[in-house]
């Protein structure tokens, strides 16, 4: 008889998760075609699915993770099937980090997939169990500017361009605060196992309250400052301009009309 772990049904691709891919398929071919002059709509689309995606995946690795480290109740919980429906949070994970985006052009991290930590033995297991989130976010978002590290961004169409480079900038901002060491966040879950138990007592009921604190601090202008250069440096490892962000960027707002494009590349 197959384990709750081992049945296929817990990990089958959900439909749910497969519609939002397609969604992010036909949006980017109709960003790369400029498919009947709504290419500010699409950029909207593919960079909004696109996001949900990763978000997704970002889940899915903790999971996926989790599962080999020990952890065989995920597959029973849904969280290998890429449904976002499934989480324990959907709106930690899922719904805020969406608004985050069409406000304010950030990728806040989320986090929402319960871990039984119990299951799990040695200390290197729980830390890598929390790296695999904002890791998956790295990775997205290098193959996302192949283009630019690869030189043949020419090729490219502008707004597909922009929309790529946008939507790997927020997979950036995502890895980037989600490694912070702030309780709640996947950064702490690095550090955790390895903190005095003591110390692990006090931070636990702070956690709940670390995406707020992460945000609150992004307010102080000198914080938000040193993050933005910060992603800037990042960016300019893959080879993206901060125009070519920016452009993504006026794109995806497309209700405040589509940016006039440079005349050269």
């Amino acid at each position: 008889m197959a384990s709750a772990s081992t049945r296929p049904e817990h990990h089958r691709i959900s439909p749910v998760f497969l519609g939002i891919a397609a969604v992010m398929v036909v949006s980017g071919w109709a960003v790369w075609s400029g498919w009947a002059g709504v290419t500010g709509v699409a950029v909207f689309f593919f960079v909004l699915s696109g996001w949900v995606v990763s978000l997704c995946l970002h889940e899915y690795a903790h999971a996926r993770t989790a599962l080999h480290g020990g952890d065989v109740s995920v597959g029973a919980k849904g969280y290998l099937t890429l449904n976002p429906t499934k989480y324990t949070h959907a709106m930690l994970s899922i719904v805020l980090p969406v608004v985050f985006v069409v406000l304010g052009g950030i990728g806040l991290p989320g986090g929402a997939v319960y871990i039984e930590r119990g299951r799990i033995p040695g200390r290197w297991r729980h830390s890598l169990i929390s790296a695999a989130g904002p890791l998956t976010n790295a990775l997205f978002a290098g193959l996302l500017t192949m283009p630019f590290w690869l030189g043949s961004v020419s090729g490219v169409p502008f707004a597909f361009r922009y929309a790529l480079a946008f939507l790997a900038m927020l997979q950036i901002t995502a890895a980037i605060l989600n490694l912070l060491p702030v309780p709640g966040l996947d950064g702490y879950g690095v550090l955790e196992p390895w903190l005095p138990h003591g110390l692990r007592r006090q931070a636990e009921p702070f956690a709940q309250f670390g995406l707020l604190i992460v945000f609150g601090f992004l307010w102080v202008p000198a914080v938000n400052e040193v993050f933005w250069e910060a992603i800037g440096h990042v960016m300019h490892v893959f080879g993206v301009s901060p125009p070519d962000v920016g452009y993504g960027y006026d794109f995806f707002r497309f209700w405040q009309g589509e940016p006039e494009l440079p005349v050269t590349r």
